[in-house]
């Protein structure tokens, strides 16, 4: 048997085959956008029903290395998981094992410190104004975390994760940190996070002209979230698909 067949063999014998191609490519395509912060940040993905059982990244890879063999598949209800020989990254332990223990609604949990969600954070006022369409489907459905206290270990990652009790709220900007994203799936959630990113660039580009800004009612900002929200075509999986389709015409091995 050929090193490529064996291999081929191998990748069909692990479980969550797709959720894992579609994590890896995630990982791949926020590298790419330089949404990716070194070796640093995680994205995780609940697998059974409880939502405790997740495939997360590996400890100190870069994002743009990342392939579907290379997920870990951890236990969040299970204590013996940092005496791992393969053991995640304890502040991906401490945030991401958390959330999905005390969220089950939260299957896909996206951590990232990119640019202009990050200058949000570091505002003293946090809050996203619906000054765009892309502003505008957040509204209402944020909450913005003011008592950072330090790296997200164990405690303060159980103390993020109760921010998150509203199944409404999907966003997560962390006060003096980053940005936390949640959803059903990976593409709803990168897609989520992709937008937000965008919603965040504009605005915070808007403040630098100085000039008023032209801010949307609350009630024309809760119709264009609401519409989001019920939007007849699953846009956010298709992004993920032309993203994976994409690397997939480069001859990426995301999904080795």
């Amino acid at each position: 048997m050929s090193v490529t067949q064996l291999s081929e063999r191998n990748r069909s014998n692990l479980p969550f085959q797709e959720e894992r191609a579609d994590l890896a490519a995630a990982f791949r395509w926020t590298a790419r956008l330089n949404m990716h912060e070194a070796v640093a940040n995680h994205f995780s993905l609940a697998v059974n029903e409880k939502g405790t059982q997740l495939l997360i990244n590996p400890n100190q890879m870069h994002f743009s290395r990342i392939r579907a063999s290379d997920l870990l598949l951890i236990d969040a209800d299970d204590p013996e998981t940092m005496n791992r020989p393969d053991a995640p990254d304890p502040t991906a332990w401490g945030l991401h094992g958390a959330i999905h223990r005390n969220c089950p609604h939260a299957r896909c949990v996206m951590h990232v410190h990119s640019v202009h969600a990050t200058v949000l954070a570091s505002l003293a006022d946090s809050r996203l104004p619906p000054i765009d369409q892309n502003s505008a489907m957040f509204f209402d459905r944020v909450v913005v975390d003011e008592h950072y206290g330090g790296l997200a270990f164990e405690e303060e990652g159980e103390r993020c994760s109760r921010l998150f009790a509203d199944p409404k709220v999907k966003v997560m900007v962390m006060g003096n940190h980053g940005v936390l994203v949640i959803g059903d799936t990976v593409g709803d959630t990168f897609d989520r996070l992709y937008y937000f990113e965008r919603a965040c660039e504009t605005y915070i580009k808007a403040l630098w002209t100085g000039r008023p800004l032209r801010i949307l009612s609350d009630a024309v900002a809760e119709t264009v979230a609401s519409q989001m929200d019920d939007y007849p075509v699953n846009s956010a999986g298709r992004h993920l698909q032309e993203l994976r389709l994409i690397l997939d015409g480069e001859g990426s091995n995301y999904n080795a």
